[in-house]
């Protein structure tokens, strides 16, 4: 493979976006292809050999050469491609080889003429065998005939490649500027109105070589200044005025290269050209008539880009001087926005050349940079950061992640990328918190389990941002809700909780263990349900949405935590405060209950119904209430079905097992997440957790004294096994009929001793104020007997008051971690 610099080339190919995708870098060569039976052009990967281009030259192909460096042409329908030379002489060597199979003089910019109408059209235009276009002579008397020939010249695509050939051959697109200095001297109106239409035309030819033309650094001015003087507006543009006097260009930097200079300066101007000063878009836009345009812009951008990514020394300096302590202000808000700028036109590369622009930049420290700079006050430096650290995280959040993971345990958690990010949120000053909504974004996507490719990043990022972060989120919060109705309810505060309640939410969703240890330790359900008396109604709506996000998942963890504090009374009685108006916000409620009928919630349709079943007995108009009503009667139905059976079997461990379901799964939820992270350092509500323990501790509904363990021990035992063990003492014919190893009778009788110790421990775990003595000794004595407790007649008796089944019980006994097991037991 040739190493020779001037077969260089990236091959692009045009999408239908109409966008230049990248199909990889190589270096061409043209030789004869045995198989397509031709001159071919041919283009091999430089990292590996491997083919990326396989093109015969056809005869009738048209080949286009542009900017001296590319060759641009169409293989079938809708399918362009484009070679980018890394050198001039290069593209001259193809150029002429594909002019020479074609039989083509290589001076011409295109080898043929582009023909794209019906069968009909173009026998109608082969038919005229159309002659080269004559253009009036250039006069000022004739200003009105040029502009009628121009606009006759784009009737057809044949005319059209005639026309431009004319303008180009005989510089006339010079002979035009000329006049225009004249009828601005003479104050001709009507010349210069003339010219507008001449030049407006010339735009739609749509060639490339007369761009080059035109925006060549002595006539983009005189174009510009043609295209001031519209017909349709009372009084000429100030376009030059603007880009000479307006628009200064500034260096953060000193750049050397003056090729780069001129290519960021015609950047600039022919990007103002297509944006600002000719007509609106839309003229355009259907027929796609500037693509070339739009094209020379991209290739100029890609051009500025990789010529600054090669001065290794520029990039070195301007990031040494973002993070020098000594930089001054504004010295530094005029490098980040020279880095916003670059990062802009970096969009346009392919995914192969982001990515090796973003890896340029982070091997660089543009990170560390954006910790500077996000935090400064200057309000076009912070919005600058946001934009480059949106761009990043948008491309590449893992790299985000892995920086800040690197951070952790050596810089303090004030200066950290993330922590940073989410204090300029919180402090946005803007009306509409356009800053905070971008930085929401940005957390939002690091937060997604989606894009966190390896399992280690992602739970390590998680304990990361619920250790260091969330207590930053929700401070703001925590703050407002102290009291039973929103602290502050201006506006500008009201939105900003509204982006926390985004995340949160977000979080709820996506994050479950981890959010759930947060919210328990926090009581951040009834902290939010506050924000449901605020008087902006989308942050009710906030608040709403983010409890319908909890119930959704399904979890009982929420269901009881809803149950314990009673937290559909906010929701209620914004229901009621809504006073039936038919709005958003009664639609979002109707939506909670029926969301709750559907999926079939018994722990939440129960309390519900106890609860507030009758505030909702007179609504007809849905028929939401009354269904869960329903479905309240037919699970009480189902529960007195069942008490029967358990009273004529086995009452006591039906109490037993009663007593469990109510109270000791609850302590052992809290046991298991009040051990794990310390989230202590949040401001709460004292009262609240002590509530929070009356109830999962609290007394029995009926008013008698609480039971002492001692009594419980010597009431319980001899009815269970009264009731256990005389059933099942096999007889001496079984016995013998089938005998046991001694072996098999110890595993028996220890199986047995645990289940009957796993039984009282749950009693003696529901009784409250216990004095420590358990009936590990009773359990001891009883071992032979307890062999009942596993009998399929007894496990039949083990009906879950709550609905639940024995092996949802089983399995997260089994996805329990052994600690926990050891910590539980």
């Amino acid at each position: 493979m040739t190493t020779d610099t001037r077969k260089r080339v990236k091959l692009y190919a045009l999408n239908a976006d109409r966008q230049w995708d990248d199909r990889g870098t190589g270096h061409v060569s043209s030789q004869y292809v045995e198989r397509l039976k031709g001159m071919s052009l041919l283009v091999r990967a430089e990292a590996d050999g491997s083919l990326l281009l396989e093109s015969k030259i056809q005869p009738d192909t048209a080949y286009q050469k542009q900017q001296d460096t590319l060759i641009v042409w169409s293989e079938g329908d809708n399918f362009d491609l484009a070679l980018s030379f890394q050198e001039k002489a290069g593209c001259d060597e193809i150029w002429e080889k594909i002019c020479q199979v074609q039989g083509k003089d290589p001076s011409v910019e295109i080898t043929q003429d582009i023909v794209e109408e019906s069968e009909d059209e173009r026998f109608e235009e082969m038919s005229d065998s159309a002659p080269p276009v004559e253009l009036p002579p250039c006069e000022l008397s004739r200003l009105e005939d040029i502009s009628e020939a121009i606009v006759s010249g784009l009737a057809t695509p044949l005319r059209k490649e005639k026309l431009a050939m004319a303008l180009e051959s005989e510089n006339y697109i010079e002979k035009l500027l000329n006049l225009f200095h004249m009828c601005e001297d003479l104050e001709n109106i009507e010349g210069l109105h003339h010219l507008f239409e001449i030049f407006k035309n010339i735009f739609l030819l749509n060639k490339n070589a007369l761009f080059e033309i035109m925006f060549a650094e002595d006539t983009i001015f005189d174009v510009v200044g043609c295209l001031e003087y519209d017909p349709s507006l009372p009084t000429p543009r100030k376009h030059r005025q603007y880009l000479r006097q307006m628009a200064k260009f500034r260096e953060a930097l000193p750049i050397k290269n003056q090729n780069l200079l001129a290519k960021i300066h015609q950047t600039y101007r022919v990007q103002y050209i297509q944006d600002i000063v000719l007509p609106t878009p839309s003229v355009f836009v259907e027929d796609n008539m500037l693509n070339t345009l739009s094209s020379f812009i991209y290739f100029n951008k890609v051009e500025i880009v990789t010529l600054i990514q090669e001065d290794e020394k520029f990039l070195v300096e301007l990031f040494q001087m973002l993070t020098d302590p000594k930089t001054l202000a504004v010295k530094r808000r005029e490098l980040i926005l020279f880095l916003k700028e670059f990062n802009s036109f970096a969009q346009n590369l392919q995914p192969q050349g982001k990515d090796t622009f973003y890896k340029t930049l982070t091997t660089l420290g543009v990170l560390p940079a954006l910790e500077i700079t996000l935090a400064m006050t200057d309000k076009k430096t912070k919005a600058a950061s946001i934009d480059i650290l949106t761009s990043i995280v948008e491309y590449s959040s893992s790299t985000v992640r892995d920086y800040t993971l690197q951070q952790d345990n050596t810089t303090d958690p004030k200066n950290m990328l993330v922590n940073i990010a989410l204090v300029q949120m919180l402090n946005d000053s803007e009306p509409e918190l356009g800053g905070a909504v971008q930085l929401m974004g940005v957390i939002r996507i690091l937060l997604d389990p989606e894009n966190m490719l390896a399992s280690v990043n992602k739970s390590d990022f998680l304990h990361f941002f619920y250790k260091h972060s969330i207590k930053i989120l929700v401070a703001p919060l925590l703050a407002n809700t102290q009291g039973d109705k929103p602290a502050k309810e201006d506006y500008h505060t009201a939105q900003m909780l509204g982006l926390i309640l985004e995340l949160l939410s977000f979080c709820v969703e996506h994050h479950t263990y981890h959010i759930k240890n947060f919210i328990l330790q926090k009581d951040l359900l009834e902290r939010i349900l506050v924000l449901m008396k605020s008087t902006h109604t989308f942050l009710v709506l906030g608040a709403l949405r983010f409890v319908r996000k909890a119930i959704a998942m399904k979890d009982e963890f929420y269901n009881r935590q809803i149950v314990k504090f009673n937290l559909f009374a906010p929701i209620v009685d914004a229901f009621i405060r809504n006073n039936n108006r038919y709005n958003l916000l009664e639609s979002a409620i109707l939506e909670f209950f029926e969301f709750i009928k559907l999926e079939d919630i018994k722990t939440l349709c129960t309390y519900f119904v106890e609860k507030f079943g009758k505030v909702f007995e007179d609504i007809e108009y849905v028929q939401t209430f009354k269904s869960l009503k329903t479905k309240y009667d037919q699970h009480q139905e189902r529960f007195k079905d069942r008490d029967k059976i358990l009273d004529n079997s086995i009452p006591m461990i039906r109490n037993i097992r009663h007593r469990r379901d109510q109270r000791q799964l609850e302590e052992e939820e809290e046991i298991w997440f009040s051990e794990d992270d310390d989230f202590s350092d949040v401001p709460t509500s004292k009262t609240d957790l002590d509530t929070s323990l009356e109830v999962v501790n609290g007394p029995k509904l009926n008013s008698s004294p609480p039971v002492s363990t001692a009594t419980t021990t010597t009431t319980v035992i001899p009815t269970l096994l009264q009731t256990s063990v005389s059933p099942i003492i096999p007889s001496a014919q079984s016995q013998a009929s089938s005998p046991q190893s001694p072996l098999l009778q110890q595993q028996s009788t220890v199986q047995g001793q645990t289940a009957v110790s796993s039984s009282l421990n749950n009693v003696n775990n529901n009784s409250k104020g216990t004095s420590g003595l358990g009936f590990g000794d009773t359990n001891k004595t009883t071992a032979e007997d307890s062999k009942s407790i596993v009998t399929g007649t007894i496990k039949k008796g083990l009906v879950d008051y709550e609905g639940d089944s024995d092996d949802e019980e089983e399995d997260e006994s089994a996805n329990t971690p052994l600690q926990k097991k050891a910590r539980l037991a």
